[in-house]
């Protein structure tokens, strides 16, 4: 089996400006006030196994699996989508932080590696349609684990990133972490309305309608 360096090059670099781990990483600040950086370690892997797992089952299986369920992709980026709004509006009141502080002893019920870090913030719709489309241009056991490697290689640059994090946090003091907070709420709040009026407008919702 020939390597196709081409191939391997533009699923690195569609991956890469795809999961994008340095945009992550302010919102992994956001979503772990108050976190130690052993605690931040713990959620940074778990959220990039959890997001590494699933992306390759969607490379393995592409459409069929949500196809198998009855669920399309632009119905998973509208749900996607909904999750993400309801996570910006915890980050733009600061109810995460205030859930965190009344139940420090309940670590569990405020994990977010799994959501929205895990799913849908790296292995969100964007990345998921995008293995699904890598492995299709190249069908069969070669483009499967291109993929899979290409993916599971951007995942341990996304870990070490987010691991990093915790050092500017006390570069720029919690006050300016605050602020920061609510102005990536904002933003995630108008991305998670950008999933559902992209996933709306597969349904043949949108501008030119009636």
């Amino acid at each position: 089996m020939t390597l196709d360096t081409a191939y391997m090059v533009t699923a690195l670099v569609t991956m890469f400006v795809v999961v994008d781990p340095i945009a992550i990483a302010p919102l992994f600040l956001a979503l772990t006030p108050g976190m130690t950086d052993a605690e931040r370690r713990r959620v940074a892997w778990r959220a990039c196994i959890i997001a590494g797992a699933v992306l390759i089952i969607f490379a393995a299986f592409g459409e069929a699996v949500l196809g198998f369920i009855g669920i399309s992709m632009p119905a998973f980026r509208v749900a996607g989508g909904i999750l993400l709004f309801i996570t910006a509006l915890d980050m733009l009141f600061a109810r995460r932080t205030k859930r965190r502080a009344d139940t420090a002893e309940e670590d569990d019920h405020n994990d977010p590696s799994a959501f929205p870090l895990g799913i849908p913030l790296i292995a969100g719709p964007g990345a998921i349609a995008t293995v699904i489309l890598l492995t299709g241009e190249k069908p069969g056991w070669e483009g499967l684990m291109t993929v899979s490697g290409i993916t599971l290689f951007v995942l341990v640059v996304m870990a070490l990133t987010l691991q990093a994090s915790g050092y500017l946090e006390r570069v720029i003091g919690k006050s300016v972490i605050n602020v920061i907070t609510r102005l990536l709420g904002m933003l995630l709040a108008a991305l998670s309305v950008q999933f559902v009026l992209d996933g709306l407008s597969a349904f043949g919702f949108g501008p030119g309608m009636g």
